[in-house]
């Protein structure tokens, strides 16, 4: 796939546009709550040290950390979402479908009210495992890949089977596992700390640059099976590559916020409707902008809307995505698997 100027521009014009949106809404997260800050005020804490103590917690240990995990999060599962798409070349593939997602949080959710002696930085290993097994699972049961009708049964009739394996343990949890699980099944940035982000950050380290670096596979993918063989790909071993790649972005996402819907479904699409073009060396970092964008974005709202009531950032992305994914998919946007 050739590289063309307009779209190399267009990108980089893209990029700056988002990294200044991020810039505002994470200036936004850093100083609406309780307490509610002046950029004056922001500024003085940030770079100086200075303010009331417990303006400074609020600040540094609170919301500094929810807004990083926000970033980082979002990126791995745009990134996720584009790799799924362009590997299976479905435009409904993604973890939310294929059974990535359930098969995940039902890890998390055994381990939790079992009681299981998992320490928090392997719980995303053990997650990737759930994911990996219930994708194989819904691709392994559809059979062809290519048909997008096929994959999205079955891979609902999967996810549903987990989840209702997930609700069965539930109704084995004490009262504390059933709050906790609540917000952890709808997708939760809550309560997250520098902790949470320590867990996430070596596996954004590794898996965004691993991701971005599948650009050239993704593009030979999307030629078909036939056509990226005779160009020397090994089409099996490199789909399996990338689907593993793709569930292990979600896998840590999943570990710590639970299964945050819909982002990596909506970031892909509308990366290609804003770039014009496929081509997954412009989509996949433009995505990974957007899908930060979109999280941090549902997270402000989830915090401020119903003050100082907070509804989980996992249910603003359905609401949102949800709608703005059908629109996009009945205007015929994005890349067209034939």
């Amino acid at each position: 796939m050739i590289a063309q100027p307009r779209h190399a521009l267009r990108a980089l014009a893209l990029t700056v546009t988002l990294l200044l949106g991020l810039l505002v809404i994470g200036m936004l997260a850093l100083q609406q709550g309780t307490p509610t800050l002046t950029p004056g005020q922001l500024s003085a804490i940030l770079f100086a040290g200075e303010g009331e103590r417990l303006t400074r917690i609020v600040v540094l240990e609170l919301r500094l950390p929810r807004l990083a995990l926000g970033i980082a999060s979002g990126a791995l599962l745009a990134l996720s979402g584009v790799i799924l798409q362009d590997t299976l070349r479905n435009p409904l593939a993604g973890p939310e479908l294929l059974g990535i997602t359930g098969g995940a949080a039902l890890i998390v959710g055994a381990i939790t009210i079992f009681r299981l002696p998992a320490p928090a930085a392997l719980v995303p290993w053990f997650t990737l495992a759930g994911g990996l097994a219930g994708g194989l699972v819904v691709l392994l049961a559809a059979q062809s890949m290519r048909s997008t009708l096929r994959l999205i049964l079955v891979g609902a009739s999967v996810t549903a089977f987990l989840n209702a394996l997930l609700i069965g343990m539930i109704s084995l949890a004490t009262q504390n596992d059933v709050n906790l699980l609540f917000l952890f099944l709808v997708g939760s940035l809550a309560n997250r700390t520098w902790a949470h982000l320590a867990i996430v950050l070596p596996w954004a380290l590794l898996g965004v640059p691993a991701a971005l670096l599948c650009a050239r596979l993704l593009n030979v993918l999307q030629l078909g099976d036939d056509l990226a063989a005779g160009l020397g790909l090994a089409v099996a071993p490199v789909r399996l590559l990338l689907l593993v790649i793709g569930a292990a972005l979600v896998a840590a996402v999943v570990a710590v916020c639970g299964p945050i819907g819909w982002v990596a479904l909506l970031a892909p699409h509308l990366a290609r409707r804003v770039l014009a073009t496929p081509n997954a060396a412009y989509v996949l970092p433009i995505a990974a902008l957007i899908g930060a964008a979109l999280l941090t974005s549902a997270d402000l709202l989830a915090r401020l809307v119903l003050a100082p009531t907070e509804l989980p950032v996992g249910i603003w992305t359905t609401l949102l995505g949800g709608p703005l994914l059908l629109i996009l998919l009945r205007s015929h946007v994005g890349v067209r698997h034939e």
